[in-house]
C-alpha cells in the first residue's frame, strides 16, 4: 500500500443491528487496523498479523 492509498475497510460479516460492526484493514507491512464505528476512518487500534489471529481463533472457539 502507498502512502496515499486508502485502506480496504473490510466489514465483519457478524454485524449487530445499526453500527454495531468491526471493521478491520490490513495497513503496510505487518499491521492490521481495526475499527468499531460505521466510520472506519477513526482508527480504534492497530495490532499484528499474529495477535488478530490468535484473537479471531479466540472468538470462534469462544463465541
Amino acid at each position: 500500500m502507498t502512502a496515499n492509498a486508502r485502506p480496504d475497510w473490510r466489514k465483519s460479516s457478524y454485524c449487530g443491528e445499526g453500527d454495531a460492526c468491526v471493521y478491520v484493514a490490513a495497513a503496510p507491512g505487518t499491521l492490521v487496523r481495526v475499527a468499531d464505528r460505521a466510520d472506519p476512518a477513526h482508527l480504534v487500534m492497530a495490532t499484528t498479523h499474529a495477535a488478530w489471529a490468535d484473537f479471531v481463533r479466540s472468538v470462534k472457539r469462544t463465541g
